[in-house]
């Protein structure tokens, strides 16, 4: 495909939600429609494999980071091999039960280097990574959300809530979260990353734990204001069990703007199956100064789970179409 300039984009999130939009959007890599890819990882994650490690190291919580770098190996042998080895998990009844291969790869650099974002460069370069992946913030968070409906003397009343885990599986209604410390320390590299990217992609994912994090990191939030880059929200395919049940899309938008009224959404990218109410979300995106895409992104095998291949044709159609439109 022909282009008169180069494309970067940097997509924002965590778990399986950035994990499909980088699967998505490193296709567009190897057609050339992109020439520079980046991936801003949330990092207050206090569970699993990764919890343990930032426990006993004090370190960044590595689980994210390395879906990230998996999500972007090549579909040679080398990154197949490569993608599945970070991600096998040891099995037995040990210690070592259940830690993923590459967080210890990961959380190794850093002990190594001192460094994590010059560590995590180098795990991509010897995965062959086809982008760069960077944590929105340089220093361990932990996250709190208001709840509501867990006193079952009195369901208005709210009550805060700890941990991303503990927050992403709670039986209540999360009003808002936040972050400790509140001002994080946000990756100089990402905040550039954003700032000269030409598209950024925000979502899918964990709503509230790790699609909304990046808007609570201050000087991360004033860049995804700031950028000149076109902003695509990627909408989830549905409530989510936890953290958004009764959510629809319009629910998941004014989450966004609850956390960063100024936030500027160039186009809101929702799947066909998904929106019971097109009208009703047109409305609701055009207020926002945005325009709305609705398209077949879902798998077809899951309800859950976006098609990696059917977003990357999603994703190219919008890039060609801002194209077309000057923008």
């Amino acid at each position: 495909m022909a282009r008169d300039t180069a494309q970067s984009a940097v997509a924002l999130g965590g778990g399986h939600g950035l994990f499909a939009s980088l699967s998505a959007l490193r296709r567009l890599v190897a057609e050339l429609t992109l020439d520079e890819l980046t991936a801003v990882v949330t990092v207050a994650d206090n569970g699993g494999s990764s919890g343990r490690l930032r426990e006993e190291f004090g370190v960044l919580p590595p689980g994210d980071l390395r879906m990230a770098l998996a999500a972007l190996c090549g579909d040679d042998e080398w990154g197949r091999t490569w993608a599945e080895l970070v991600q096998h998990r040891f099995e037995g009844d040990g210690d070592m039960r259940g830690h993923a291969i590459g967080n210890l790869l990961i959380v190794g650099l850093w002990e190594l280097m001192g460094d994590p974002v010059r560590a995590l460069d180098w795990v991509g370069r010897l995965l062959g990574a086809r982008g760069r992946v960077l944590p929105m913030a340089i220093t361990p968070i932990d996250m709190t959300a208001v709840v509501r409906g867990l006193d079952t003397t009195d369901l208005s009343r709210t009550s805060t809530v700890r941990g991303q885990v503990e927050v992403a599986t709670t039986h209540g209604q999360i009003v808002s979260v936040a972050l400790e410390p509140t001002h994080p320390d946000a990756c100089a590299e990402a905040i550039d990353a954003v700032m000269s990217a030409d598209w950024v992609v925000l979502g899918p994912g964990s709503w509230f734990t790790s699609v909304i994090p990046h808007l609570m990191v201050p000087k991360l939030r004033q860049a995804l204001i700031d950028t000149s880059g076109c902003l695509i929200v990627v909408l989830n395919l549905g409530p989510q069990e936890g953290e958004t049940p009764g959510f629809g899309p319009e629910d998941h938008l004014a989450a966004l703007f609850e956390h960063a009224p100024d936030l500027k959404i160039h186009t809101v990218l929702a799947d066909v199956r998904s929106v019971v109410h097109p009208g009703q979300l047109d409305r609701s995106v055009s207020a926002s100064g945005a325009r709305l895409v609705i398209a077949d992104i879902a798998a077809e095998d899951a309800s859950d789970r976006h098609d990696d291949a059917k977003l990357a044709a999603a994703f190219e159609e919008i890039m060609a179409g801002s194209r077309v439109e000057g923008h």
